[in-house]
Order: structure tokens, then C-alpha cells, then sequence
């Protein structure tokens, strides 16, 4: 009995101790569960507190001391020439920053830093390391070696961001065409600033400028010629010991420029004199009285108006006076002239009765027509507008007539020539363009009986032999025609018979022209002592040279057939 006894107790024992430990169990358990619950509760807060955080600061402006934002926006597109060659082109380049409030001695950091950049600003980098900013520039577009030596140095809070910098192959090649951009890539002149306000701006703004996506812009330039040109005026300002020099080759079936280029220029990856006023682009920056190559225009004028022939006379025995102002030529010949040889003697006596006879306004619609007295309309962004009298009277027709009181530009003067040696005017263009584009944008400006003529005075002029002051442009077997234009420059409000803007225009080849080149140099001097300084010594031999040398490239072949004097196909 007590045995069963105690084998029943022991078992109520069992019993009981089981319910108890279960019971403990189920009570452990409920509470790990409830930790485990809220455990993950806090997590899931934190996490989607954190999520909230950031889709707000998505939303908001960035912070102005933070980092830049991404330089991604500031790809730009390749420039080539006309054949493919790069003329401009982004390359990456490392830019050195700060985090100021990781920064323990400022003093420190400038001090090493000066050690690889010697041109550091040095208050100014005092100021932005303790102003307390998230960020700072320091140095923007550093040299590979300069950032491996700043990196060398070791200094907490510096690093460094990777930028896009243009690239210009050619140097100075091409400047004045090509532009520059700023320190963010942004284009500020040329076709550079071209490029930007017909697209690039807005694809950046939006973040779609992406380098692998930007297709190459093409121009007109070829930079075989375009090295030949600068090249040519460079060593004729060294020359003729002048203050500046400029040429440009233009397509007159086209109006695309070949080239172009004006000395002093710069370089635009270290334009750090690009903005000095003797680096001014004067081929389109600048206005000048062209002097004698203006007569191209007054002789046109006079046959386009049918009132004079070739065979027209003009009395050029005496001067002509005017009101105060007395009407002379250079070298005058003191008798009646014919009209070719008002040209090619390059009489103001003669050129004045040519206008005298069309008439002032006449005249100046003559010169409106041909695009000489108004802005011209191109894709370079510095193009500089024309000048003229205010209210035209007769002296205003007549001085005129021979370059004087008004001033244009001289790829306008290029431009106008061109015309008169097709008939058409083309808007110069520095983009690929066709000949039926072209005669789309174009517009007939003079006759066929007055292009006739013109040919056969450019070709005469520079005829050797002729008298005519173009024969030091002749290039054998490339039928070389053109005029000369020498300027007396106003020095003081007179002008000064010994201070002069050359310029010479061209065409060839004139038996059916292609192309028109034209010089000018600025304040030439004798290139030796006796010599003279007139256009026909300095500004036609640099155009002869820019033939001589690109006219294989620009496709004309030599044809020493043609040789002989200038012959005129028909009169009226």
C-alpha cells in the first residue's frame, strides 16, 4: 500500500511538475515572441524613417556648400573640320576641393599646397578653409602632375572631382573661329557659344548632354588651309613690321568659309589674352574703311545701273572739289579715262564721277543691296555692324566711291566681292553648306552683263604688264584677278598720309571663279628702307602666297594655257 502509494504520489508529483514546466514554457515563449515583435517594430521605424528622410531630401534644392552636381551636364560635342580632323574636344581633368570642417590646420594645408600651386590665392584659400562650408573649390582643372604631387602630400579634408576640359588640337590654329569655352565647360564665344544657343544649353539643362550621344559638329573649315592662312599673315605682320594682319578663303559658289584667321590671336586652352584689345578678331570684329577694294563696288554699281559701259569715259584731267573736301588721285594719269582704266589706275577722280553718275541714293541702296552697311549675318557671335554718314549727301557719294566715310567689315568685303564675281549673294556660312542650299539663301544682286565685266577688270588688273597694282598676286597657272585697297587710317580726326590698312581681294580662277581671298594688314611698314608700303607690296603678296600654297588643296588645278592678258567676252 505505501509503495502504491508513494508510486501514485510520485506520479501526481510527475504530473504536476509537467504542467508546471509547460506552463513556464508557454509563458517564456509568449514574451519572446512580443520582444521579437518589437524588435522589429523599432527596425521597420527606423528604416522608414530613414526611407522618408531621403525621398525629402530628393525634393529639396541642393544645399549651395555641398558638393557640385554631377559634371556629366557639361559634355560637349567634338569640333571637325570639314574632312573629319578635330578641332575641339573634352578631355577629363581632376579639380581640387575642400571640406572645410574636416580640416584641423589650415594653415598647414595652405602652406603644402602653395608648395604645388605657387599661384595660389592665399587669403582667399585662408577664408574658404575656416568660413565652415561642407565644400569649397580650390583649383579647378589641375595638370595630371600636379594632382599626383597634391596627393602625395596627404592632407585630410582635400580631394579631388573628375571635370571635362575642352581641348583645342590646333592651338591657336583656328581661335578667333572656334571660340572658347569658361572653367565649366559652357561655350562664351565662337562656335563654341554657337553650338550652345542652338541646342547644347538646353541639353545640358535638362541632363541629356551625354558624351556618347553628342554627335560631331562639322564646319566648313579646312584646317590644312586654315594653317596656311594664319601662317602667312603671321609672318607677314613680323614682315612688314604691322600691328596686325588678317586673311580669309571663301567658297563663291558656296559662300562656306574655308578659312579664316587675324594676328595677334591666342590660344584657347591658355586664353589667359584672349580678352586684350589687339587680339580682337578683325575679319569680323572689326570695321574699316577698305579704301580702294570699295571701287570693286562702285564700278559694279555703274554698269549695273546701265548708264555706263565699258567702253565709257571719264574726265580725270583735274581734281574734283567739293564743298571743302578736294578730290585727288594717288598717281594720276591727268587725262580722260576709260572705265577699265579708272580701275586698274585706281583713279578717285574717276571712281567719284562713277558714283556722281548713279546718283546718292542711288548709291547707298547699291551698297545695302550688296550687304556692306548692315550687320552681317553669320554663325560667329562677334560680327561687328557696319558705320556709315547718318544723312547721306553728294561728298558722302562721292568720297564713297573711292573707300572713305563709311566703314564694314572685311569678310563683308569678301562676301560683297564674291557676289559681284557670281551674281549672287550668299550669306557667308561657316557650316557645311551645297551649292543648291546655297542658292536657296542666296539672292541675284547684280546682272550677268556686270559679273562679265568685273571678272574681266579683276583678271586685267592683275595682269602684268597692265599698269594694274595686283600683278604681285599672280600665281602662275592659277589665273589670279583681284584690286588693292591702301586706306589712310584717321589718326586725331584727320587722316595720316603715313598710317595705312592695307587690303587686297582676289578671286581665282577667273575664267570661272571658285574662291575669293582677302588680306588686309594693319599699319604696315616698308619691309626695307626705300621700299613703299602701298597694298600692291604687302597685302597682295600674302594672298599670293595663300593661293600658291592651298590651291591644290581646294581642288584647282594649275592651267598655264589660260596665261595670257585679260580678254572680255562681250560689251553692251
Amino acid at each position: 500500500m505505501m509503495k502504491f502509494w508513494r508510486g501514485k504520489a510520485a506520479a501526481a508529483a510527475s504530473s504536476t511538475a509537467s504542467i508546471v514546466v509547460d506552463g513556464a514554457r508557454m509563458a517564456t515563449g509568449g514574451r519572446t515572441k512580443t520582444r521579437v515583435v518589437m524588435t522589429m517594430a523599432v527596425f521597420f521605424g527606423i528604416y522608414t524613417a530613414i526611407a522618408g528622410r531621403l525621398v525629402y531630401l530628393g525634393f529639396q534644392e541642393p544645399d549651395a556648400g555641398g558638393p557640385p552636381v554631377s559634371r556629366v551636364t557639361a559634355s560637349r560635342p567634338d569640333i571637325v573640320d570639314r574632312n573629319g580632323q578635330v578641332l575641339a574636344t573634352d578631355i577629363k581633368t581632376a579639380s581640387l576641393f575642400a571640406e572645410p570642417r574636416r580640416i584641423v590646420d589650415a594653415d598647414e594645408v595652405i602652406e603644402k599646397l602653395s608648395t604645388v600651386l605657387p599661384d595660389l590665392e592665399i587669403e582667399q584659400t585662408y577664408h574658404k578653409l575656416k568660413g565652415g562650408a561642407g565644400f569649397v573649390w580650390l583649383k579647378r582643372q589641375l595638370t595630371p602632375r600636379q594632382q599626383s604631387e597634391i596627393m602625395a602630400l596627404g592632407l585630410p579634408g582635400i580631394g579631388f572631382r573628375t571635370e571635362k576640359r575642352r581641348f583645342y588640337p590646333g592651338g591657336p590654329t583656328a581661335s578667333h573661329i572656334l571660340g572658347l569655352t569658361n572653367i565649366d565647360n559652357q561655350g562664351i564665344a565662337g562656335m563654341e557659344k554657337y553650338i550652345d544657343d542652338n541646342g547644347l544649353a538646353d541639353l545640358q539643362a535638362s541632363g541629356l548632354a551625354v558624351a556618347g550621344d553628342l554627335q560631331p559638329v562639322k564646319l566648313s573649315i579646312d584646317v590644312r588651309v586654315q594653317h596656311i592662312v594664319r601662317d602667312e599673315i603671321s609672318q607677314a605682320m613680323q614682315r612688314y613690321h604691322a600691328i596686325a594682319a588678317g586673311a580669309v578663303v571663301l567658297n563663291v559658289k558656296t559662300g562656306e568659309v574655308l578659312a579664316m584667321a587675324s594676328v595677334p590671336d591666342f590660344d584657347p586652352n591658355n586664353p589667359v589674352n584672349a580678352l586684350d584689345k589687339d587680339r580682337l578678331n578683325r575679319m569680323t570684329g572689326g570695321v574699316y574703311e577698305m579704301g580702294s577694294t570699295v571701287k570693286s563696288f562702285t564700278t559694279a554699281m555703274a554698269l549695273d545701273s546701265g548708264k555706263v559701259t565699258m567702253q565709257s569715259r571719264f574726265d580725270a584731267s583735274r581734281p574734283i572739289t567739293i564743298g571743302r573736301q578736294t578730290i585727288r588721285d594717288f598717281h594720276g594719269k591727268g587725262r580722260v579715262l576709260s572705265v577699265p582704266e579708272v580701275f586698274i589706275y585706281s583713279s578717285n577722280i574717276g571712281s567719284a564721277r562713277e558714283a556722281d553718275v548713279v546718283g546718292v541714293e542711288g548709291h547707298r541702296d547699291f551698297l545695302k543691296r550688296l550687304g556692306l552697311l548692315s550687320r552681317m549675318k553669320t554663325e560667329l557671335p562677334e560680327v561687328a555692324k557696319p558705320t556709315e554718314p547718318k544723312v547721306w549727301k553728294k561728298v558722302h557719294s562721292i568720297t564713297a566711291a573711292f573707300g572713305h566715310g563709311f566703314s564694314t567689315t572685311p569678310l563683308q568685303t569678301a562676301v560683297g566681292c564674291a557676289a559681284l564675281m557670281t551674281g549672287m549673294l550668299l550669306p557667308p556660312t561657316f557650316l557645311p553648306r551645297s551649292e543648291s542650299e546655297a542658292q536657296e539663301a542666296g539672292e541675284q544682286v547684280v546682272t550677268d552683263y556686270t559679273v562679265e565685266g568685273m571678272r574681266y577688270l579683276y583678271k586685267l588688273n592683275a595682269t602684268k604688264g597692265s599698269g594694274g597694282s595686283g600683278a604681285r598676286a599672280q600665281v602662275p597657272g592659277y589665273r589670279v584677278g583681284g584690286k588693292t585697297g591702301t586706306a589712310e587710317k584717321v589718326v586725331n580726326g584727320r587722316y595720316a598720309g603715313n598710317v595705312r590698312f592695307n587690303a587686297f581681294v582676289a578671286s581665282f580662277p577667273m575664267d570661272d571663279p571658285q574662291y575669293i581671298v582677302l588680306s588686309i594688314i594693319d599699319e604696315p611698314k616698308p619691309e626695307k628702307p626705300g621700299m613703299g608700303a602701298t597694298a600692291g607690296l604687302n597685302a597682295a603678296p600674302i594672298v599670293a602666297n595663300i593661293i600658291r600654297r592651298s590651291a591644290a588643296m581646294l581642288g584647282v588645278k594649275p592651267d598655264f594655257s589660260h596665261e595670257g592678258g585679260a580678254t572680255l567676252a562681250s560689251s553692251q
